[in-house]
């Protein structure tokens, strides 16, 4: 709650700030919709069985924003934005030895691997607070109609909000990624739910963008928009499972009003 209220502190002073450099024209506004993210791997030497494979999740994202109209081709949108960003895999995939699997080869003197491999479902969920100031451009499709097309871009901050690492399902154990050497434990459960954010940078930063259409009513304006947002930043701090950039693409709705 207290970092809830630092943002939206934030957000206000971004508003007062560009309120008196605008044409006193300005936008309150909501969005909401989905977030598509995906988790990309580093650089070749930064990549290893389980910081690669990723597929795209789903979740929400969803924004207050303001608008402050400098002409009408340009205008100032930041934005306080909860972004759902992350992964997944289904199937066959790599997972860090186990501490008792790995005790069991120290027993009879052989060096345990790296990685295992097996057949179950993981997930990176992870949630962002982020802040974007996008620079937005806006064209009407003729003098007087009311639809218009916009496209707007600009840098932003994110603050970690939770990371979890979820895994589901059961399955042997394989010491190689053809899955043929099946080690001779059982079938292990995988079912866990691990907080890995103290595992992750807590701040990162990057670009969004977006595409959109808006209908002008009397005093605001609805919308419909899809676009992205990518991390500059490795997330995890460590080496250890590799290293991670987020990104996500998104689609939404909103709406908003003008303060004249």
């Amino acid at each position: 709650m207290k970092k809830l209220i630092f943002y939206l502190s934030v957000f206000g002073l971004l508003v007062l700030c560009f309120k008196t450099r605008a044409q006193d024209v300005v936008a309150i506004g909501v969005r909401g919709g989905i977030s598509i993210p995906n988790l990309s791997g580093g650089g070749s030497s930064e990549q290893n069985p389980l910081n690669t494979g990723y597929s795209s999740r789903t979740g929400p994202d969803a924004a207050l924003f303001a608008e402050f109209k400098f002409s009408d081709l340009f205008s100032i949108q930041p934005m306080v934005e909860y972004s759902s960003e992350g992964g997944k895999k289904d199937g066959f995939q790599a997972l860090p030895t186990p501490a008792a699997i790995g005790a069991a080869y120290q027993a009879q003197g052989a060096t345990a691997p790296t990685y295992l491999y097996a057949n179950y479902k993981s997930e990176a969920k992870f949630n962002y607070l982020m802040v974007p100031i996008l620079a937005k451009f806006g064209w009407n499709f003729a003098e007087k109609s009311p639809w218009r097309v916009y496209v707007d871009v600009g840098p932003f901050v994110g603050f970690l909000l939770n990371a979890h690492q979820v895994t589901s399902g059961t399955s042997n154990f394989y010491a190689d990624a053809a899955g043929k050497e099946e080690l001779p434990y059982g079938e292990q459960n995988l079912n866990n739910n691990q907080n890995i954010k103290s595992d992750l940078h807590s701040t990162n930063f990057g670009i969004e963008g977006n595409i959109g259409f808006a209908y002008n009513l009397k005093s605001s304006y609805v919308f419909v928009e899809g676009g992205g947002n990518y991390g500059f930043l490795n997330i995890q701090k460590g080496t250890a499972n590799g290293k991670n950039n987020i990104g996500a693409g998104t689609a939404a709705i909103g709406y908003a009003y003008w303060f004249k």
